[in-house]
């Protein structure tokens, strides 16, 4: 209440209501060090209905991370301090994951619970259990009725995740007011259709019942547990608990003073009395949990050394010592075997290629295997009754998906990748935002990249999405023009640990370039001259992925014609963006302002490449249904179209 005030904004009611809820698992059930906030053996908690934020903020000053002082508390809201809006990762640091987007939570926290299943059927051994850890959840009805919940749910149940359980905060309240009017699921009936342990109608301000609860809970190793908790919001504010009026305003001082004189608190504001600082003091006991678990990965370590210091590294996120050699020899091979091939096959030979010196690579698609190419050779599936494998079935749920990968690479040991078409990263979108807002690796593989797609028609052809994903900040996007140029692009996601990376890739085949080993170094700086026609470029082509091989065609039309044109790869503008200045110059030099972008998608990112000389060529409006031969050439992707823009841009 106090810090709210304080801030003058903020949401007490969660946190008064979900109090007993968290005292009595941060207290009595919680394995964690405040020392070492990234111990790899903890338990990890969750808040998805995050606009409960100085609940956590709270729990984490009273046990002793020193991140969250009293002082971080006093400036809730305020700039510069930890204590955010809602929770804010930061590796290293104790909170687990950005939350807010309602929903979201909950879909991370079953990516950590998969992560910790499948971590555990890798690497623990007779007698020693290095990953044996749960994932809590607080939750609210806010996020039960977002859609992602089902979705990452559902699939919890189907995976058997019984090292996950959730605390419902059942208080029948959202911003709007009583739920009753939009909200009337049987929420413990829709669980057990899920395949989880439901504990229904639990006291949530009764401590007993919670300890049972969770007694309870613990105890069910094979399905996810929804301990359902009857809450009253804002519990103990005398005039306001019990309505929407505690959700997201501070309760005021006279509310506040009462309050006060309700609960027996005299205490004054961001004072806490020793006798209360003592109760929470468990850092002996916090440490002695991870000070067993070193001693017996000491003695795995001696049974299983090789285990051990694969497990170590994973942990850390460190990629295997040889990778780089080894990714240079692989991209080589690609390029001497010169396939032509769709970028979305090009993408299942660079993970055939690469997965097998790394396999903390886990990966699935939303029902779309078959055409995202996302199951390499060494692809392992995983379900609820064994778990060591490598390959998730997610099924439709792209949202949940993205949302789960976002979860396992949080977690720690996992690199995650997942697929869908192009046109579906719309139904991920805000989880595409959450992994770049946190800075997490996630790796994204988007096919069906434009009208090349062809008769499924403009439900399924992308025209806007590329551009999209370059608009999100901290996101990288890869649209390759081959096979070379799709291994290079996996090589970056790969190597990127401070974001996410979307791979856009075709339906339709395209050729081979041929390359010097000075241009496939140059791919990785995002854009690079694939070909000179001549000594002084007069005319400069930039194009992606499946226009590549149109701009290569045009520019072969007009050095016949006896103009020098300048082809610019430029699979990814964010990378080439963040090169330096001279080497941007030496590929798209200011003198040459006779430009022409070719991409088959919407215009308005590439202005700023064409210049005001320049021309664009694409594709403004939604695609038809025709084969793609047929689009392409209506829609003005064809030799002689650019070459006619070309021409004019030369007048």
């Amino acid at each position: 209440m106090d810090a709210i005030q304080a801030a003058n904004s903020g949401h007490p009611g969660a946190p008064m209501g979900m109090a007993d809820m968290a005292e009595v698992l941060w207290n009595d059930y919680l394995r964690h060090n405040p020392a070492n906030p990234q111990w790899a053996n903890r338990d990890r908690f969750v808040l998805s209905n995050g606009h409960g934020s100085m609940l956590l903020y709270s729990l984490l000053h009273l046990t002793g991370y020193e991140e969250f002082s009293i002082d971080q508390l006093r400036n809730f809201r305020q700039f510069g301090y930890r204590t955010a809006g809602h929770p804010e990762y930061e590796p290293g640091g104790p909170v687990e994951t950005t939350t807010g987007p309602l929903g979201q939570g909950i879909g991370n926290a079953v990516g950590m619970a998969m992560a910790e299943k499948i971590l555990a059927g890798e690497f623990n051994r007779p007698g020693h259990d290095i990953v044996d850890h749960k994932t809590w959840v607080f939750i609210g009805d806010g996020c039960l009725m977002e859609g992602i919940s089902h979705e990452v749910c559902s699939l919890a149940g189907t995976l058997k995740l019984g090292k996950l359980i959730c605390l419902y905060d059942d208080n029948n309240i959202s911003i709007d007011g009583e739920v009753g009017g939009w909200f009337t699921d049987d929420t413990p009936k829709r669980f057990e259709s899920y395949g989880w342990q439901v504990i229904a109608d639990v006291d949530g301000h009764d401590s007993a019942s919670i300890s049972a609860a969770i007694e309870q809970a613990a105890a069910d190793s094979d399905r996810p547990t929804m301990i359902c908790c009857k809450t009253i919001i804002g519990f103990g504010s005398p005039n306001k608990q019990g309505t929407a009026a505690t959700h997201g305003a501070p309760l005021g001082d006279d509310e506040i003073s009462a309050t006060r004189k309700e609960l027996g608190w005299e205490s004054a504001p961001f004072e806490i009395p020793d006798e209360i600082a003592a109760g929470w003091n468990h850092k002996e006991r916090c440490a002695d949990n991870e000070s067993h678990w070193n001693e017996d990965f000491v003695a795995y370590k001696a049974e299983y050394p090789e285990l051990a210091n694969e497990f170590v590294r994973r942990m850390a996120g460190n990629l295997p010592a040889d990778w780089s050699d080894f990714a240079d020899r692989a991209i080589a091979g690609i390029d001497a075997e010169g396939a032509s091939v769709a970028t979305r096959k090009a993408s299942l030979i660079a993970l055939n290629a690469f997965a097998p010196v790394l396999p903390e690579m886990v990966g699935g698609s939303a029902d779309l295997t078959g055409s995202n190419l996302t199951k390499h050779n060494g692809s392992v599936p995983i379900s609820g009754d064994d778990a060591a494998g490598n390959y998730v079935w997610f099924g439709v749920r792209e949202f949940g998906m993205t949302a789960i990968c976002n979860g396992m690479r949080l977690h720690g040991g996992w690199l995650p990748y997942s697929g869908t078409f192009l046109t579906f990263s719309d139904y991920s979108r805000n989880a595409l935002r959450m992994a770049a807002l946190m800075r997490i690796q996630n790796v994204l593989v988007y096919t069906h990249d434009s009208i090349g797609l062809g008769e499924d028609g403009p439900t399924h052809q992308p025209v806007e999405h590329t551009a999209s994903l370059r608009l999100m900040p901290n996101m990288s996007v890869w649209r390759p023009c081959d096979a070379v140029e799709t291994a290079v692009a996996w090589r970056h996601a790969i190597e990127r640990q401070d974001g996410p990376t979307s791979l856009i890739l075709t339906r339709q085949g395209l050729p081979h370039q041929a390359r010097s080993t000075g241009q496939i170094s140059d791919i990785a700086r995002g854009g690079y001259v694939l070909k000179d026609s001549g000594d002084v470029a007069e005319m400069i082509f930039i194009a992606t992925g499946s226009e590549i091989a149109l701009a290569m065609s045009a520019a072969e039309s007009l050095a016949a014609d006896g103009v020098n044109v300048r082809v610019v790869s430029m699979p990814s503008t964010d990378v080439f963006d963040a090169q330096d200045e001279d080497y941007r110059e030496s590929v798209l030099p200011a003198s040459v302002t006779a430009r022409v972008v070719i991409e088959a998608g919407v215009t308005a990112s590439w202005w700023r490449y064409a210049g005001p000389a320049g021309q664009v060529v694409g594709l403004d409006r939604f695609g038809e249904s025709a084969p793609a031969d047929e689009l392409f050439e209506h829609f003005g992707f064809s030799t002689g179209n650019v070459v006619a823009v070309a021409k004019n841009v030369l007048k």
